[in-house]
């Protein structure tokens, strides 16, 4: 596929001369925020109030809500919106589930949102509740919810709000396979995104409106399969895979927007790290003349806001008992940033496998597989408390223990590497076993090379395995296991088996070994 990538900031052919007709709109937004309502790390951990004080750390919906209104005060037409994902990631999350969330994004302004995938990873019910509490419209144009009593005719697929006398269209957008990233049930079903958006762009541009922007939490591989196969799209405001889009930070994914054809598609990391920033004219049939802007990072220069530090501290008090108690300590830092544990072997997989089967090692299990995309942060030298195991592994997923043949193994490695290029979850750290990777190969013929405990996988023979409970029940793509010999899926937490790891081998020295070699 051929793609139009332009790097200036300026993009397509600027008309000569501004119409009086000519319409500009600044787009604020966020996306994949995951419960980030402290400052964090560079690292994307929980950052001490010491070195917020420092000026080491970034982000928070204390400094958000300021650089927000930073950002209106530079212009008389803005709206805010957000990619998806605010669930999940922190203790906050799981003492308050939605409803933390629903009151920030209240205090701050939103106009829309779309679903993400982890806003089902507790069904239906909590993203109905979050629903309810929310004053502005939350998007999904690709699945149908019509047999989902708590969704059917509220979650709406695009809405038309106004801003400076014209109407802009919204439409949100959800991952095709977030049946198997979360937990959206049985009643929920997901179809195809470009034909899904292009539909109701039909019904908007039908309706006369003439400046659509579609809300996706789908990657930016997908974002620009959209754009490229549908007609009408404006601008993409993405989420999912935390692309870093920008004009002068170095290491970033794309430039800010990136164009494909007359669509401008944008994204701002996650976090909270970042407020995209994208200014737009367009002209008065509603082509973009102009697309401008780049994320403005949340770092120490933007001053946080006093009354939501205060309402973020209030919240925090219930969470302080269980996030400080200290359980083990690190020799060094432990490697958990997704940019690695989706691509490789990485220490902070190794040591959640090598948890795992350690607890179950008894139990006649050989081998441990875990998903990387159950893995959420890096963990800091020096003292680890429960609320930075929490922060890796926020989940509440519970040990899985199960027998399959070794080709389902197999199978299993081959799907875990199937989606590589767009930084899948899926990805799996191991312990027991080691494997070879070939990138450059199809996806389904890029594991060879397979051995348990130093010794050839058999196919035909039968493996016990631990994972979590997710992986287990079919996630990120595991389906392989949902027919699994002897299947016990309720076993200890797994952010509890990690910490009592940790504490058994402290200091803890992370490390890899080469379990996997990617070539």
């Amino acid at each position: 596929m051929s793609l139009r990538l332009f790097t200036s900031a300026a993009v397509l052919a600027l008309t000569a001369g501004a119409a009086s007709a000519d319409y500009s709109l600044t787009i604020l937004h966020t996306n994949d925020f995951h419960a980030r309502f402290e400052p964090i790390s560079k690292y994307d951990s929980g950052c001490s109030a010491e070195d917020n004080t420092a000026g080491d750390c970034f982000g928070g919906s204390a400094r958000l809500v300021t650089a927000i209104a930073a950002a209106r005060a530079k212009t008389n037409n803005s709206i805010l919106v957000d990619g998806g994902d605010q669930f999940q990631g922190t203790l906050f999350y799981t003492y308050y589930k939605g409803k933390l969330a629903a009151e920030m994004m209240n205090k701050m302004g939103y106009d829309g949102m779309t679903v993400g995938n982890h806003e089902f990873d507790d069904g239906p019910e909590v993203l109905r509740g979050f629903m309810d509490a929310l004053e502005f419209p939350i998007l999904m144009s690709n699945a149908d919810v019509s047999a989902e009593p708590l969704l059917a005719d509220v979650l709406m697929k695009s809405t038309v709000i106004e801003k400076g006398g014209e109407k802009i269209g919204l439409i949100g957008l959800t991952p095709q396979d977030t049946d198997e990233l979360a937990s959206p049930g049985p009643n929920v079903i997901f179809s195809d995104p470009s034909a899904a958006v292009q539909g109701e762009v039909d019904k908007l541009t039908a309706e006369g409106i003439n400046k659509i922007i579609v809300l996706s939490h789908s990657g930016l591989n997908v974002d620009t399969i959209v754009a490229t196969n549908t007609t009408g799209v404006d601008v993409i405001v993405g989420g999912h895979d935390n692309s870093l889009l920008s004009n002068t930070i170095e290491g970033a994914k794309g430039p800010y927007p990136v164009m494909v054809g007359d669509t401008a598609i944008v994204q701002a990391y996650a976090y909270g790290k970042f407020l995209g920033e994208l200014n737009v004219t367009f002209d008065d049939d509603g082509k973009i003349i102009e697309a401008v802007g780049e994320p403005v990072l949340l770092d120490a220069a933007v001053t946080e806001d006093e009354a939501t530090k205060s309402r973020i501290t209030e919240a925090a008090a219930p969470l302080e008992e269980i996030r400080n108690k200290v359980v083990a300590e690190a020799a060094e830092a432990i490697e958990g940033s997704r940019d690695v544990c989706r691509a490789m072997e990485c220490s902070m997989g190794n040591l959640v496998a090598d948890a795992m089967l350690a607890r179950v090692k008894d139990q006649g299990i050989q081998i441990a597989i875990a998903n990387s995309g159950g893995l959420r942060s890096s963990i800091d030298a020096g003292e680890v408390t429960m609320g930075e195991v929490l922060t890796v592994l926020p989940f509440q997923n519970t040990l899985s223990t199960f027998f399959v043949s070794g080709q389902t193994v197999i199978d299993a490695l081959e799907n875990g590497v199937s989606q590589i290029e767009e930084g899948a979850g899926r990805f799996p750290q191991v312990a027991g076993m080691t494997f070879t990777v070939d990138t450059a190969a199809a996806p389904g013929s890029r594991i060879s090379d397979v051995m348990v405990d130093g010794t050839p996988i058999d196919p035909t023979a039968e493996y016990g395995l631990v994972s979590n409970n997710y992986v287990r029940n079919g996630g990120d793509g595991f389906k392989m296991f949902l027919d699994a010999k002897n299947a016990y899926d309720f076993g200890p937490d797994l952010a509890d088996v990690t910490a009592e790891y940790l504490a058994e081998k402290g200091p803890y020295q992370p490390y890899t070994d080469g379990r996997i070699t990617m070539k």
